[in-house]
Order: C-alpha cells, then sequence, then structure tokens
C-alpha cells in the first residue's frame, strides 16, 4: 500500500505542474497590466514601470513562471492586484466552505447513489426502470438551476431553511448544518444519478456470474452475498465513478456558492475574473488542482483496499 502511495504521489508532481504552468501562461496573456491595476488610473508611467520591475513582470514569461513556482513551494502564491492581500491566506479564508460543500456533496452523492444503485440491481423490473428515468433527469437537470428551484419551495414558499449565506461549524454545528442543506442537495442530485447508474451496471453483471449461483447453491445468506462479495468485485468502476463526481462538483461549487450567496472559493472566483486579478485566479486554480490531486489519491487507496491486487501492481 505505501508502495502504490509513493508512486501516485510521483505521478501527481507533474500533473501539478502541468496545470499550474498551464494556467500561468493563460493568464498572463490575459489583457490588463497588473501594475496599473494596482496602482488605479491616477499612476504615472514611471510609476507603472518601477512597479512591474519590482513585482517582476518585466522579465521573461518563464522566469516570471519559476519565481512564481519557487514561492508557491513555500506557500506564498502572490498578492492581490485588487485588495493587496496575500492570495494564501485569502483564499485559506474561504476553502472552509468550499470544502465543506465538496466532501458533504460528495457523501450525500454516494449514500444516495449507492441505495438506488443496489435496489435497481437486486430488485430490477419497475425500480430498474425508476432509476433509469432518474439517472437522465438527474444528468440533464444543471445544479444552479436546481439550486434556485430548491430556494424558491424550501425557503422562499416553506421558510424552512435559509436562503442563502453560510455559517461557520465553529460558530454553530447545528446552523452550519442548516445552512449547507440545500448547496449540498442541488450538487448531491446529479452526482448521485450518475453513481446509482454505474452501481446498478456493475453489481449487476457481478450478479449475473457463476461464482454468485455457487454462493447461492451453497446457502449462502443473501445479504452477505450481496455485500460481502458481489459488491467489493463491483467496487473499482463504482469507486472510479464516484471520484468522478468529486471532481464535477468542484466547478459546480462555483455556481451554487453564487446563488446561495457562499464566501467560497468559488465565489473569489468569480470576483476574480470580473476584476481581472490575475494572481488570484491563479492561486485558486493551485486550490482546485490539488483537490484534484487529492481526490485520486484517495479514489487510488480505496482501490487497494477494495481490490488487494492492485497494491501489488
Amino acid at each position: 500500500m505505501l508502495k502504490l502511495l509513493g508512486h501516485r504521489l510521483l505521478w501527481s508532481l507533474p500533473v501539478v505542474f502541468v496545470a499550474t504552468a498551464l494556467s500561468f501562461v493563460l493568464t498572463s496573456v490575459v489583457p490588463g497590466d497588473a501594475a496599473q491595476m494596482m496602482l488605479g488610473p491616477q499612476a504615472t508611467s514611471d510609476q507603472i514601470v518601477a512597479l512591474r520591475q519590482s513585482l517582476g513582470l518585466d522579465k521573461p514569461m518563464f522566469e516570471q513562471y519559476g519565481s512564481w513556482l519557487a514561492h508557491a513551494v513555500h506557500g506564498d502564491l502572490g498578492t492581490s492586484t485588487l485588495s493587496g492581500e496575500g492570495i494564501t491566506s485569502q483564499l485559506n479564508e474561504h476553502l472552509e466552505v468550499t470544502f465543506s460543500l465538496l466532501i458533504l456533496g460528495t457523501l450525500a452523492s454516494a449514500v444516495l447513489g449507492l441505495a438506488l444503485g443496489i435496489t435497481s440491481a437486486v430488485r430490477g423490473g419497475v425500480t430498474r426502470s425508476i432509476v433509469d428515468v432518474l439517472s437522465l433527469g438527474g444528468m440533464a437537470i444543471p445544479n444552479f438551476w436546481l439550486a434556485v428551484v430548491l430556494t424558491s419551495f424550501f425557503s422562499v414558499t416553506l421558510r424552512l431553511l435559509p436562503v442563502a449565506g453560510y455559517v461557520s461549524f465553529a460558530d454553530s454545528p447545528g446552523q452550519w448544518a442548516r445552512s449547507l442543506v440545500l448547496p449540498v442537495t442541488s450538487l448531491a442530485i446529479g452526482g448521485a444519478t450518475i453513481i446509482a447508474k454505474q452501481t446498478r451496471d456493475s453489481l449487476g453483471q457481478v450478479l449475473g456470474q457463476d461464482f454468485i449461483k455457487t454462493l447461492r447453491a451453497n446457502g449462502l445468506a443473501h445479504r452477505s452475498i450481496l455485500f460481502r462479495h458481489a459488491l467489493r468485485n463491483a467496487g473499482v468502476p463504482i469507486m472510479s465513478v464516484i471520484g468522478v463526481v468529486f471532481v464535477g462538483l468542484i466547478g459546480g461549487t462555483i455556481f451554487v456558492e453564487q446563488v446561495f450567496a457562499m464566501p467560497g472559493l468559488g465565489s473569489i472566483v468569480q470576483q476574480a475574473t470580473a476584476s481581472r486579478d490575475v494572481p488570484v485566479i491563479q492561486g485558486a486554480v493551485v486550490y482546485f488542482t490539488l483537490l484534484v490531486v487529492a481526490a485520486n489519491l484517495l479514489v487510488d487507496l480505496c482501490y487497494g483496499a477494495i481490490d488487494p491486487r492492485v497494491r501489488v501492481r
């Protein structure tokens, strides 16, 4: 297992490098001068030139990236051109919101998707058709549209849940949970339908194999066959889809945070994009890339736990 983890960590380094390099190049060609934006419209040309030199913006792009990367390795992602604040501390302040949405959204998607998929695979018939319809509908409905509908019904009409905002877990665990019910539901519905379909297909295929028939013939309990043998053999493709759902939710959080006015990384990216605050966008790319890498590592570790053959590859 440690060998597998070390191998995956080694492969993660070039992924982070390529992602940050590509985003650095793309953000570098965005129209606008960072020095001009920091100094304001009243700045003289001499002041702009001096600031560009102090920031290293007059150097070739590869030198700028090398300098940025050297600081990023030590946790310094630069300074916001809009607020002048350190980007690392600014992003860390908003990380809790996005992290809460991602973790709870993925867990809710997995629990609901597994429940629907297992039920569909075991019962078949009408249940299978219902899951198919729900899967198509869930994948077709945008999560931001679902967020608006849920808010209109549960917050505006019934007044059961808050319309918008976020309460930190440290301030009030109960209010933290209430503030996340609708956003997490908006994110989880689509992911749950994808997981349900994959679970249904993978588990249905395993349940039709000869070794399952042998276990049944030997009188093994249905619950034991399902959870100890069938699900374990169907677990790898299901876990792959759960990892894909997590990555997809990263993009979904950007829109959901806007609908519910939640101060997460998505809101920071939206503000930075509107104001052309390129360093903040670059820093957010680093955070999102690390989240994707961490998710892939966790999925790989789950592979090893589900299928021992993966550990020795």
